[in-house]
């Protein structure tokens, strides 16, 4: 299903890809890389909905039985132009992204309100879904990630607030 034609964007799971992606280096709970779960769904013929396979935040087995009711295909992933928010920005405009950040930093865990704009690096240790961006009525711009936060965008770096614009990628179809 292409959600570009269906006009639908369904929540994947991330659960079967923890618990089911076990031959590629990615390690459940403990990491991995955007790129090698789009080889997983690639390979697997497919994903599965997160209502399907609700996201339990820890490693498990692999439950066949809803890792084998794919709703979603992909033919291939294409990476965005690194350090670049302005390439960053053309194609979370299109689709949302695969983005890699730097949220070992207190501040970044308990964002509760507001556009973030604490300290933190560009040590990439958290994948996440950008899945927008937009600007406060006082002028603030921020990138809008999906389950977490609002994050500063067009700072001075090139790799942007968290090293957002290092390593982003998105699937296709």
């Amino acid at each position: 299903m292409d959600w570009r034609t269906k006009g639908k964007l369904v929540s994947l799971s991330e659960q079967e890809l923890v618990d089911c992606d076990t031959k590629s280096v990615d390690q459940g709970c403990d990491g991995g890389e955007m790129e090698n779960a789009f080889e997983f769904i690639i390979g697997n013929h497919g994903i599965t909905s997160e209502a399907n396979y609700p996201y339990q935040g820890t490693d498990g087995t692999c439950n066949s039985q809803k890792e084998s009711s794919h709703i979603a295909r992909i033919t291939g992933y294409q990476k965005v132009p690194a350090n670049s928010e302005e390439a960053l920005l053309k194609a979370v405009a299109n689709q949302p992204i695969s983005v890699s950040v730097d949220a070992g930093d207190g501040s970044f865990m308990f964002y509760s309100s507001g556009v973030f704009s604490g300290d933190c690096g560009t040590n990439l240790d958290h994948g996440v879904t950008a899945v927008g961006y937009g600007q406060t009525s006082n002028g603030t711009k921020y990138w809008l990630v999906k389950r977490y936060i609002r994050m500063l965008r067009d700072i001075e770096a090139k790799e942007g607030l968290c090293g957002i614009a290092m390593d982003s990628s998105f699937p296709t179809v």
